[in-house]
């Protein structure tokens, strides 16, 4: 929307109406000229800030993908000792569970023995 200058009559009794129109037209054609620029600069401002933008999400992106990567492989190391452990056990118990029925098997034949 171009500024329209409104100068005073005085002005166009003492330039004239063509001298004082021209100005009012220079006027007019400056402030489109401003307007323009600005309008210029702020689309680069915000095509810069656009990529910016779009550079740390993608480097946020890859942080949070790295991230993730490393939690599962926390995870997996993890879920290793869970079956590494898992195994121990097993072996433990079995063990202790012979060790549990040597001595009552030989209870039970002495008592077996006894008893006939």
């Amino acid at each position: 929307m171009p500024v329209t200058a409104k100068l005073s009559q005085r002005f166009y009794e003492r330039f004239g109406e063509e001298i004082v129109n021209e100005l009012v037209d220079w006027f007019n054609a400056v402030d489109a000229t401003y307007r323009d620029n600005l309008r210029e600069t702020n689309r680069l401002t915000v095509e810069r800030l656009e990529a910016r933008v779009d550079r740390r999400f993608a480097e946020f992106r890859i942080e949070v993908e790295q991230r993730f990567a490393e939690v599962r492989d926390s995870v997996a190391g993890v879920e290793q000792t869970v079956a590494d452990t898992r195994a121990d056990l097993v072996k433990w118990m079995f063990g202790f569970w012979i060790a549990t029925l040597v001595p009552l098997a030989g209870l039970m034949v002495g008592l077996v023995t006894i008893l006939h």
